[in-house]
C-alpha cells in the first residue's frame, strides 16, 4: 500500500496549482474479505472519517467521496446515510466490482435508489476483474480474473473492468431506473469508448435479456446527461478524441490518481496535459473547463437538477 499524508498532498497540489482535491479510496476498496461485513463496515467508517477530517480541516482544499462496504447492502445504506448526513460527503466512491458482484447486480437496487433520492454523485473506480463461480455444494466463490497475471492490473485490466462495469450498469437498467445519479468514470472511460456502439447493437443482435431502454440514441443521451469522465493518465492521443465523439467537453475533468501515481509521475502527466490538451480543447475557455470550471459547476450546484452540466474535481 502506498503512503499518503495530507501535508505531502497539499505540497504537490500547490506545485501543480490544484486548488481543490476530492479524496476517495481506490482499489481494492473497503470490502477486503468475502462475507466479512463486520470488517468492511469498520474499515469503511474509518476511511470516511479520515476523508471528512481532511475536509473539515481544509474545507477550501478538500472534499471527499465516501466509501461504501458493497456488496453489504444494509451496511452500505447505513454508511451512506451517515456519510451524507453526518460527515457531509460530496458523493460516494464505488469499485467496478466487489468480489465479482458488479454494480448493476439486482441486490444493489436499494443502494442505487437511495443515491437516486439524494441526487448523488457516484465516482466509479476500477479494480481487478473478478468472476463468481458455483461450487459442487451450490455455494458461490469469487476468483480474480487475471489471465495475464504477470502484469499489474492497472496496466490494462482496470480499463477492461471499467468498460465491463459501465456496460453492466446500462444492461441492468440501473442507469435508466435511477436517473438522478451522476456517474464519474475515470481514465477517459478505460476501454469503453470504442465499444459503445458495439455493445448497444450486439445486445439486440444476440437477443440478450437487457434493459428495454437500451438503444443507441437513448444511451448516447444518457452518456451526455448522467456520465462524466476523468482524464487521469495518458489519454490524449487516442482515448479522449474517441470519447469526445460521444460526450461534450463540459463533461471532462482533471484527475491525478495520486498517490497511486507517484508525485513525480503526476508532475510528468501534468506537463503532458499542458502539451496535448490544446490539441483537443482548442480555446482558453475550453481548457479552463477541463482544468477547473466543469468541476466547480457541478460541486457548487445547490439544485440537484442543475448538476447535469459538469462533473467532479481534481481527484
Amino acid at each position: 500500500m502506498v503512503a499518503w499524508d495530507i501535508e505531502a498532498h497539499l505540497r504537490l497540489a500547490n506545485q501543480l496549482n490544484i486548488t481543490k482535491s476530492y479524496l476517495s479510496i481506490s482499489s481494492p476498496g473497503v470490502h477486503l474479505v468475502p462475507k466479512d461485513n463486520e470488517l468492511a463496515r469498520k474499515l469503511c467508517r474509518e476511511c470516511n472519517k479520515e476523508g471528512a477530517d481532511a475536509k473539515r480541516r481544509f474545507p477550501n482544499r478538500f472534499g471527499f467521496w465516501a466509501s461504501l462496504p458493497i456488496p453489504d447492502v444494509n451496511g452500505s445504506l447505513d454508511e451512506l446515510t451517515y456519510a451524507f448526513d453526518e460527515l457531509q460527503a460530496d458523493g460516494v466512491a464505488v469499485m467496478t466490482n466487489s468480489h465479482g458482484y458488479y454494480l448493476g447486480h439486482h441486490d444493489f437496487e436499494p443502494v442505487w435508489a437511495e443515491l437516486d433520492r439524494r441526487h448523488a454523485i457516484a465516482f466509479v473506480h476500477p479494480t481487478t476483474g473478478c468472476a463468481r463461480e458455483y461450487t459442487a455444494d451450490g455455494s458461490v466463490q469469487s476468483r480474480k480474473a487475471m489471465p495475464l497475471s504477470q502484469f499489474p492490473s492497472p496496466i490494462f485490466e482496470f480499463f477492461f473492468d471499467t468498460a465491463r462495469a459501465v456496460i453492466n450498469l446500462f444492461y441492468s437498467g440501473t442507469v435508466t431506473h435511477y436517473p438522478n445519479i451522476t456517474y464519474i468514470i475515470p481514465h477517459a472511460g478505460g476501454c469503453l469508448p470504442p465499444l459503445i456502439e458495439r455493445f448497444l447493437v450486439s445486445a439486440r443482435a444476440m437477443k440478450i435479456s437487457v434493459d428495454s431502454a437500451i438503444a443507441p440514441d437513448s444511451v448516447k443521451v444518457k452518456l451526455k446527461s448522467n456520465f462524466y469522465f476523468g482524464m487521469a493518465g495518458t489519454v490524449w492521443l487516442d482515448q479522449l478524441p474517441n470519447l469526445l465523439s460521444f460526450i461534450d467537453k463540459k463533461q471532462a475533468l482533471y484527475g491525478s490518481d495520486y498517490p497511486f501515481t507517484s508525485a513525480e509521475h503526476v508532475k510528468i502527466l501534468a506537463e503532458n496535459m499542458e502539451r496535448f490538451l490544446p490539441g483537443v480543447f482548442t480555446t482558453v475557455d475550453e481548457r479552463e473547463m477541463a482544468y477547473k470550471k466543469n468541476a466547480e459547476r457541478l460541486i457548487s450546484c445547490d439544485k440537484p437538477e442543475a448538476a447535469r452540466g459538469a462533473t467532479a474535481s481534481n481527484i
